[in-house]
């Protein structure tokens, strides 16, 4: 279980970063989009990226895992809730959604870890 875990918090982690920095500009657009005021965008991407490296640091303690995947899980469910409000189509929403299973998969993992 614990290798699994480990291979989900990189997996996680990786892909938030990579849409974080490396395809910011479609962040930009997205939030525009949606109505969203810049303050609220950076909050989010400094909340994705801290609880990102929470779950990288996790791989060592597993209470970091357990923060880090349930703030992402947190922020998940409101894009999701953001992409169902806009109407965008089910593939625009498939990412997030992945993201929010796999985020409290890793929490319900690290927290048995803990509790073991």
């Amino acid at each position: 279980m614990h290798d699994l875990t480990i291979i989900l918090q990189g997996l996680v982690a990786t892909s938030i970063f990579f849409v974080w920095v490396v395809r910011y500009d479609n962040i930009i657009q997205e939030f525009k989009q949606y109505g969203l005021p810049d303050w609220l965008r950076d909050c989010v991407g400094i909340l994705k990226l801290t609880f990102s490296l929470l779950l990288l640091l996790g791989i060592q303690r597993a209470s970091l895992a357990v923060l880090g995947s349930l703030g992402i899980a947190g922020l998940m469910g409101c894009a999701f809730a953001m992409h169902l409000r806009v109407k965008n189509p089910v593939f625009r929403m498939l990412p997030s959604l992945t993201l929010l299973v796999l985020s409290l998969i890793i929490a319900v993992i690290n927290y048995r870890l803990l509790n073991a």
